[in-house]
């Protein structure tokens, strides 16, 4: 299967000009300049990502891919792999994390299931299965997926992005669910960044000092057989899940076609790290809703020059971080729109 054009072209860059005339507007507005913060530059990020005066959030699209890994056979979760599955029913039944918010914001909410190793009965509202496999495989021991697997993944990513921008989203927000995903992503990032799994391996669902400390020497492990390889492609199919590479898909399919992403947490920012290491010109479609308490997450938003809006002590994943930072963006679109310029109000500005 070939990869997405989004993978082999950079996306185009944000508006210069609309840039400059949100600055301009920022600089006008009835408030001591840089007062309101970094939601001023949020504002301004806006226009120059939606290429107009008036940035909106109203439009928020939502997708959650989910997918199993093989390397939880090695006990690396607190969770059996079977929950992946009844979180996807979960999400179906609107009773998740992400279903609730996604009520809150208006937003849609569609969940792409990529491959569980527990087959899913019946229909399941706003579940697009798209299996690729019954997970990956084990990373430790092998290749986590093929060529064609990766590709398929990827365009399963790109396909959510097509939808989001059909459907007019002016907001693209990815979310993750796969029991053993944080062992995919710490080994991701530690292939990419050159860091030692001490640093990047976390809890995840809940693991003790022991079960973290076996986590980190499962990293090891796959790092060796990886051999060193930092390029993305590569290090993707050897150490991320179905669900990363579909994120990370999505991520670049939304910046091709000029659509913000809200980035959520530790997997979300990894899939990020790759679409960024491919395509360097992403990162100007790319804004970060939270930092999650796996201790990777920061190394990871270090190498992206990311500033997180939010610091909750959130690790949920699903996309939750991401949307609870959605209304800080849509006060900036409002202060942004709504507030009135010093000539507008007949306020003196400063000398």
């Amino acid at each position: 299967m070939p990869l997405p054009s989004a993978w082999t072209s950079p996306p185009q860059p944000t508006d210069a000009a609309a840039r400059q005339r949100a600055l301009a507007r920022q600089g006008m507005l009835t408030k001591p300049s840089g007062s309101l913060g970094r939601l001023e530059t949020l504002a301004v990020d806006l226009c120059a990502m939606q290429g107009h005066d008036h940035p909106v959030i109203d439009q928020v699209a939502i997708t959650v891919f989910a997918g199993d890994h093989g390397v939880c056979d090695e006990g690396v979760s607190a969770f059996p792999q079977a929950v992946t599955g009844q979180m996807i029913a979960n999400f179906a039944n609107g009773g998740a994390a992400i279903s609730a918010m996604a009520r809150e914001l208006g937003a849609s909410l569609e969940v792409v299931n990529l491959g569980t190793a527990t087959p899913l009965e019946g229909q399941l509202e706003g579940v697009r299965h798209r299996p690729i496999a019954p997970g990956t495989a084990n990373l430790m021991r092998q290749s986590a997926m093929t060529e064609d697997q990766v590709s398929a993944a990827l365009q399963a990513g790109d396909a959510a992005a097509g939808r989001a921008a059909d459907a007019g989203a002016h907001l693209f927000i990815a979310g993750d669910m796969g029991i053993g995903n944080t062992t995919s992503a710490a080994a991701l990032a530690c292939a990419l960044l050159g860091e030692a799994p001490e640093a990047l391996v976390g809890p995840g669902t809940g693991l003790d000092a022991e079960g973290l400390s076996h986590k980190a020497a499962v990293v090891v492990r796959a790092l060796q057989r990886h051999g060193g390889h930092r390029d993305p492609l590569t290090a993707l199919q050897s150490l991320g899940g179905l669900e990363i590479a579909a994120i990370t898909g999505a991520i670049m399919g939304a910046a091709q076609r000029r659509i913000p992403v809200l980035v959520d947490g530790f997997i979300v920012s990894t899939a990020a790290l790759v679409a960024v290491r491919q395509q360097p010109q992403v990162r100007e479609w790319l804004l970060f809703g939270h930092r999650s308490a796996e201790p990777g997450h920061q190394r990871v938003l270090d190498a992206l020059e990311a500033t997180p809006l939010l610091d909750l002590g959130m690790r949920l994943g699903e996309g939750s971080g991401a949307a609870i930072a959605v209304p800080l963006l849509r006060s900036a679109c409002a202060l942004h729109n709504g507030m009135a310029t010093f000539d507008d109000a007949g306020v003196s500005n400063r000398a």
